[in-house]
């Protein structure tokens, strides 16, 4: 698929949007100090920046998933109350949206991030004036990366083939390819760096800072 059919951009949001590094690992380490786990490497605890928390744990301890949930819970609670909007956004990417926003775009926001906290982080840093609509995950971790895409999708009466997943993770590119959406990867997050070799199907290309993204789409 052509770029230039592009006329709906998804944005992930924890490295994409925002570097939320601070307040997500704070919370994360105040939930294993908490729950008596052992504290695991730096590199360990950065691999929690992203996925679902429940899925971070799981991989991270073994825990069967109600214990996964109760961590999730607790980190949910300090981190929703204490942390949630220790945030930056990256350099360069109010003007992103700015710029797609004149080019007549639509952009909309899914992320893996409970919906309210993200509402809530998102409507704090503005991009409510650019993406709408805006979801995330529920409490229980029931809805996936293409579930919420698929949702966004609809509310803006777009289609799959002119809609396109921009990510920092694999998990986001994932998402895409089954939500069957294009994907940007950025290297400027948590996730990928450059250089990778980033096996996504329905890769249009890889962005090293927000403003590349839009010479990607033109």
């Amino acid at each position: 698929m052509a770029a230039t059919e592009i006329k709906n951009v998804i944005f992930d949001l924890d490295g994409t949007l925002l570097d939320t590094r601070q307040g997500v690992l704070d919370a994360v380490v105040y939930t294993i100090k908490e729950l008596g786990y052992v504290m695991p490497s730096d590199e360990v605890l950065k691999t929690f920046i992203g996925p679902p928390i429940q899925l971070s744990f799981m991989n991270t301890y073994g825990v069967s998933k109600e214990k996964a949930q109760k961590a999730a819970d607790v980190f949910r609670n300090f981190y929703s109350t204490k942390t949630l909007l220790e945030a930056e956004p990256y350099d360069g990417i109010y003007e992103l949206c700015e710029q797609l926003k004149k080019r007549g775009y639509q952009l909309a926001v899914a992320t893996y991030k409970r919906e309210d906290y993200a509402l809530n982080l998102l409507n704090h840093y503005h991009f409510d004036e650019y993406c709408d609509p805006m979801h995330g995950a529920d409490n229980m971790n029931v809805l996936k990366k293409e579930d919420i895409v698929d949702m966004c999708i609809n509310e803006m009466g777009g289609a799959k083939e002119d809609s396109v997943l921009i990510g920092d993770t694999m998990h986001d590119g994932t998402g895409a390819e089954k939500a069957g959406v294009s994907f940007i990867a950025v290297t400027y997050g948590f996730g990928f760096r450059e250089g990778d070799e980033i096996k996504v199907n329905s890769l249009l290309g890889v962005a090293k800072k927000p403003v590349e993204i839009l010479d990607i789409l033109n």
